[in-house]
Formats: C-alpha cells, sequence, structure tokens
C-alpha cells in the first residue's frame, strides 16, 4: 500500500512536498504492515484511510472540522472524522452530543444515522489527526507520523485558501490554531462534544449558526447541515 497513490490528485499535488521526507516513508511503511498482518485490526478498511479527502477536494473546502482518530470499535469507522456508516444504529456518544447542538443550534431534526458524508460533499472536511487505529486501541497509532502528515494538511489549507472556517473542538483540535492564519479564516473553538466535557461549552458554542453567518458575509454558500 503506497500511501502517496492513495491521495486522490487534488491534494497530492498540494501536499508533494511530504512524500518525500523521512518519516513519511516509514509511515507508508507501518500503515502497509498494519493492513498486512492479521493479528490485529485496523479501521478504516484500507480503502478508506483516505475518504475524506476522497469526499471533499482541495478545491471544495470551506470547512474544517478535525478529530483525533478513526472509532476503534468494528464497523464504526468510515474514514470521515465523528462519522459511522449508516448501517451502524448505535450512534457514539461525541455524534450524537454534536447533532444535540445541531438541532438546538439551528432547529435541524435529528438524523436517521450518522453518516455525515452530505457534509463532506459540500465542502467539509472531515479530517482526524491520525488517520489508522486497531481495534479496541484508540490513539494507538499516535507517533508514527500520521499528526506531522495531517499538520502539513492543516497549514496547506490554511496558506493557500482564504475564507475557511475551522472548528477546533477539545484541548487536542483548539491546539492546533497556532498553524491557522485568523486573519484569513475563522477559527471556532470549543470543549469536545464528549459526554465528559460537552456541558463545559460544547452545548451552545453555536458553531452551525456562526458558520453560515460567516459565509453570509462573503457571499459563500451556507452549508446545509
Amino acid at each position: 500500500m503506497s500511501l502517496e497513490s492513495e491521495i486522490p490528485s487534488s491534494w497530492r499535488e498540494i501536499l508533494r512536498k511530504e512524500f518525500s521526507k523521512d518519516y513519511f516513508a516509514r509511515l507508508s511503511e507501518n500503515v502497509t504492515d498494519f493492513y498486512r498482518e492479521e493479528k490485529n485490526r485496523v479501521f478504516p478498511k484500507k480503502e478508506h484511510v483516505f475518504r475524506a479527502f476522497d469526499l471533499c477536494s482541495f478545491e471544495d473546502v470551506k470547512v474544517v472540522i478535525l478529530g483525533q482518530d478513526p472509532y476503534p470499535t468494528a464497523g464504526n469507522a468510515n474514514g470521515l472524522c465523528f462519522s459511522v456508516s449508516s448501517s451502524v444504529k448505535k450512534i457514539p456518544k461525541s455524534l450524537n452530543n454534536i447533532f444535540l447542538e445541531l438541532q438546538s443550534d439551528l432547529g435541524i431534526p435529528f438524523p436517521i444515522d450518522g453518516n455525515l458524508e452530505p457534509w463532506a460533499k459540500q465542502g467539509v472536511f472531515l479530517l482526524n489527526s491520525i488517520l489508522t487505529v486497531e481495534e479496541g486501541k484508540p490513539n494507538c497509532h499516535s507517533g508514527i507520523g500520521w499528526e506531522q502528515f495531517t499538520d502539513s494538511v492543516i497549514q496547506s489549507l490554511s496558506e493557500k485558501k482564504s475564507n475557511l472556517v475551522f472548528l477546533l473542538w477539545g484541548t487536542k483540535a483548539i491546539a492546533k490554531k497556532t498553524m491557522i492564519d485568523c486573519n484569513k479564516h475563522l477559527v471556532l473553538t470549543a470543549p469536545h462534544p464528549s459526554p465528559l466535557s460537552s456541558y463545559r461549552g460544547f452545548f451552545g458554542c453555536k458553531h452551525f449558526s456562526k458558520t453560515n453567518a460567516y459565509f453570509q458575509n462573503f457571499d459563500i454558500p451556507k452549508i446545509n447541515w
């Protein structure tokens, strides 16, 4: 599995400088080994590792939502942060809280499933900072190079685009704010939507309506959340 070849062309050109770096060669080798070995199941499916990139080209990005790493539960991870496949009956708690805030903020009925693909197709780039995980071992692929790669993605978006909205939820996501040019983009921060922290300010943050209000100021089509 060559990571470079799996990245869609619109992103591959933007990120080309990363592919010649030592960390990326090691990352590619490690991820190939993870999917080849049978002792541990790795999520998402290997064809979905770059699904956030597949569904939202660099040119189309309008909003960036940053997660940590894929769900470590079988059947849940689908390559988009916070999202699960339509076949998943039990919506994860953090995603459930995102939907509750969306309902409170914009009066949108609670979705029938947790698949955020319709958001991605409108320019919402649903990026995890770590793109793979092993079953039952959250954050186990931290430190193998994914963070360096996704940091470069965030920096490229900040440098090469204008008037993006970055939604940073939780301490780890908020730490990425230093990579973003706040003079060119809107950066909104809040506690993580997990049950442990959602009541500390995620509920009531109104990030969805604030995003669309910002776009309205620049005559950018709003997101149909």
